[in-house]
């Protein structure tokens, strides 16, 4: 079996999306990992029944709907402050965005600890980082793990920004 294959094995499910295919760990009670993977590689549907099914599920609603809220049991595992800018995250709105010294301010901490810990987070889309940008553009994303990881980040804020404009007709 070649490497790239055993890798791909590690996911519970593999979701098409127009960005990416995301690829999604759980285990029996949690949602643990949400990875962009290059679009080419091939979805696999997860076991019906479980964390990664849900997931799954609630991605897809995500992809059609920007205002669709997450209900998954996420083992978030960090750092206090880790903990304290995801959870943060959590509470800004779809189709807002706030700057990386804003959200410091609220949780007594700094624009780049916020920005480090924003790039640690284990499952964006579901934890939105990419609501949080610099005061003068976008700011990173992903830690910029990848070839161009603000494409992923334009496409996620363009999505939510759309239902805006929808809501106009």
């Amino acid at each position: 079996m070649s490497t790239s294959r055993l890798l791909l094995d590690k996911y519970d499910a593999r979701l098409k999306a127009p960005f990416a295919t995301l690829g999604i760990i759980a285990s029996d009670t949690h949602l643990l990992h949400v990875h962009f993977l290059p679009m080419d590689v091939i979805a696999k549907a997860p076991k019906t029944n479980t964390v990664a099914h849900l997931a799954s599920v609630q991605l897809m609603a995500y992809l059609e709907n920007p205002d669709f809220r997450f209900d998954l049991p996420l083992k978030l595992a960090g750092s206090k402050h880790q903990l304290d800018v995801w959870h943060s995250m959590c509470k800004i709105a779809a189709g807002k965005t706030e700057t990386y010294g804003e959200l410091a301010a609220k949780i007594d901490s700094s624009p780049r600890a916020v920005g480090t810990a924003c790039g640690q987070n284990p499952v964006p889309i579901v934890v939105p980082c990419h609501r949080v940008v610099a005061t003068n553009g976008l700011g990173g994303f992903m830690g910029g793990k990848q070839s161009d990881p603000l494409r992923i980040k334009r496409w996620l804020l363009a999505h939510e920004a759309s239902r805006n404009e929808s809501s106009l007709f």
